[in-house]
């Protein structure tokens, strides 16, 4: 310790004050724990069992304020504050209360920098705190005794911190004349053997008795004169002493007895005004001791619970954290089981696919096989009768359409003309009504005086009749003329329909004179009409084994795409969580902090006089406050659960949909595949 404080004292020139305390409290709890070692450091340095365990009040600083000090470790500064924080708080409170002075700001020191960095010169200040606490108890005669048997130039420190830090002079005048007559008798006992001390001693007790005695015997003698003088009292009161000089004497005597009846009666009444008041502050005294001890009761608590709550909330964030590891680890087992699925399912597909295949191509070999039999058709010409029968029905049908739509397009011609005809109608009376709006006009113009009123009520009248005529007539026009538009596209069509039916016909009786032309011409046109179908065929199948190849390909891709993609949203999605929660767990942290302080200042601050239930209330509320807090994140909690399960519940359903999908298609395709078949083998059969 002195090295250290020695080498701080170079390096902080301003707090040499501090520094100086800091070693004089260091030698000073030396002395009194013996709690001092080789290469000790401030930062390992356990500062609050060796503050708690120095010379203190034993009213104030009790068993139970001790039991509040925890073990502190190396490594755990927090505790460390802790602690420091609760050793501050009641030296503040003995200051405040038993001293009846208020403690400057320069002298608080922050524990935070004695905790955390091991700050000398805050260090220093708490002990110069301890160091008021212990010379102003009721044990300080014996610890400034102690101090007495310090180095000189300590002593002179020790002065000079505890000037500092008390304020009251009665306090410091007690304390300089107690260091003065302990620095006297320490200089007196040095300077004899212990006999004569004993002698001395001795000497003292003799004078001491030889005093009382004298004391007594002179009490003895003065009551004696006292007896004298009331007798003589007694005998000059028969006598008529008012001119004589002793009865002078007398009359001065009995006023001063009277005065001094007088002021004993005072006295005593005082007295009793006095015990009376000092019963009365006994009284007040036990009420504020049971009151302060139920404030440091709860105070106790509070400290209890805010250091649960730090234990609590580091216990919470080490099991998130090992919460979102176990998700992680979870997530990452059901993406394994979901790829072997997908896995397992692929492989059944291309055992299908390849059983299909093989299907196909020995099918396609059978077709192949069934060219040879293309003699065989030759005795089928009754069935191509049979299509001359059919297509001959169809020529009727087609022509009967024909004359049904040769109908409606005379109709159509009708309705045309009306529809004209009805135009022209509409454009006279359209004109019509332009020759009266432009006479009435003129008329307005001309200024009849006679006909004023007339002509301005035909004005504010007709043009206004006209005028929703016009604009009925016009709505009518443009009506009719999208209906001739429709009339005409329809018109087109039917004849488009009229001339394909035309071309269809002359099809029709074209094969009809093939047909019955003879054998050749139907041998060349079945020739003709097999090998388009198979080269149609061909077609479809090598279009089919590249959109099936494209297909793979595809998937082969999705699905390398597909886990990075999910396992990215999924990153997102967790990191946003994570976000939002750690924000919610930063607000409840500072409205636990807000709280905490609130509570600390309500205890401090309390008055006196202020009724004993009010603090409960006060506690109450805290703890409604706490337990709302605690609902508030098991409701976050359940909200993310469920948040999960949702997004757990829609990936699942996404990846069904995807791989249904791929399954339709597959399945659309291989239909196509079996019907492109079935049509080249009936062709070919």
């Amino acid at each position: 310790l002195f090295s250290l404080f020695t080498s701080v004292q170079g390096s902080v020139p301003v707090a040499s004050l501090c520094v100086g305390c800091l070693y004089v409290c260091g030698v000073w709890l030396c002395v009194f724990i013996s709690f001092c070692g080789p290469c000790m450091r401030v930062r390992h340095f356990k500062v609050c069992p060796v503050l708690s365990d120095t010379p203190r009040d034993p009213f104030w600083f009790n068993e139970a304020w001790l039991g509040r000090i925890k073990e502190e470790s190396a490594d755990n500064w927090r505790l460390k504050v802790s602690n420091l924080k609760k050793i501050l708080q009641c030296v503040m409170e003995y200051y405040h209360d038993v001293l009846g002075q208020q403690v400057a700001g320069e002298h608080v020191p922050e524990v935070s920098l004695i905790g955390e960095l091991g700050d000398v010169t805050e260090l220093g200040r708490m002990l110069q705190l301890v160091l008021g606490c212990a010379v102003s108890c009721e044990k300080k005669e014996e610890y400034i005794q102690q101090i007495m048997t310090l180095e000189e130039s300590v002593q002179h420190v020790v002065m000079t911190a505890i000037q500092e830090i008390v304020l009251s002079h009665e306090l410091f005048s007690f304390f300089l004349y107690l260091f003065l007559s302990f620095q006297s008798r320490k200089y007196y006992f040095l300077s004899e053997d212990l006999e004569e001390q004993e002698g001395i001693d001795q000497r003292c007790r003799q004078l001491e008795q030889q005093v009382l005695s004298m004391l007594m015997e002179e009490k003895s003698s003065l009551q004696a004169e006292l007896q004298s003088l009331k007798q003589r009292l007694h005998v000059c009161e028969s006598q008529d002493a008012s001119t004589t000089i002793t009865g002078k004497k007398l009359l001065l005597l009995q006023n001063q007895m009277e005065q001094l009846q007088e002021e004993n009666y005072r006295l005593e009444n005082s007295r009793d005004d006095l015990r009376v008041r000092g019963e009365v502050l006994e009284r007040e005294m036990l009420e504020l001791q049971q009151r302060n001890e139920e404030l440091t009761s709860l105070a106790q608590d509070a400290q209890a619970l805010r250091d649960e709550m730090d234990v609590l909330r580091h216990s919470s964030d080490r099991v998130g954290h090992l919460e979102a590891l176990v998700q992680t680890y979870k997530r990452k087992l059901e993406d394994l089981g979901d790829l072997r699925r997908q896995v397992r399912l692929l492989e059944e597909r291309n055992t299908v696919y390849m059983q299909r295949t093989c299907e196909l191509e020995e099918e396609l070999r059978r077709a192949n096989a069934g060219r040879t039999q293309l003699d065989s058709y030759r005795r089928q010409v009754h069935e191509l009768h049979a299509k001359h029968t059919s297509e001959a029905m169809k020529a009727e049908k087609w022509q009967f359409e024909y004359k049904n739509l040769n109908d409606k397009y005379e109709a159509l011609l009708k309705e045309k003309e009306r529809l004209l005809s009805e135009r022209d109608t509409l454009r006279e009376t359209n004109e019509e009504l332009r020759c009266v709006q432009v006479h009435q006009q003129c008329l307005s113009q001309a200024g009849v005086s006679v006909c004023e009123s007339l002509s301005n009520l035909a004005s504010e009248i007709m043009p206004m009749e006209f005028k929703e005529t016009v604009l009925r007539l016009q709505h009518e026009n443009k009506m009719l003329c999208a209906q001739e538009e429709r009339y005409r596209q329809r018109l087109g069509e039917t004849q488009v329909l009229l001339e394909e039916a035309q071309r269809s016909q002359n099809a029709l009786q074209t094969q009809n004179r093939c047909v019955c032309g003879g054998g050749g011409c139907e041998q060349v046109c079945v020739y003709s009409y097999v090998f388009h179908i198979t080269l149609l065929l061909c077609v479809s199948l090598e279009k089919l084994h590249e959109a099936h190849s494209d297909l793979q390909r595809k998937r082969e891709v999705i699905d390398d795409l597909e886990p990075s993609a999910n396992m990215a949203k999924k990153i997102d999605e967790l990191q946003a969580i994570v976000r939002k929660k750690d924000e919610d767990m930063r607000q409840m942290e500072e409205r636990c902090k807000h709280y905490v302080e609130k509570a600390r200042t309500v205890i401090k601050t309390l008055d006196r006089k202020q009724k004993p239930h009010a603090v409960p209330t006060e506690i109450q509320a805290l703890q409604n406050q706490l337990s709302e807090r605690d609902r508030k994140i098991q409701h976050l909690e359940h909200d993310f659960e469920k948040t999960r399960s949702r997004h757990e519940q829609e990936e699942k359903l996404i990846i069904s949909a995807w791989y249904n999908m791929v399954s339709s298609l597959s399945l659309s395709l291989s239909l196509c595949v079996c019907v492109c078949v079935c049509v080249y083998v009936c062709v070919c059969v």
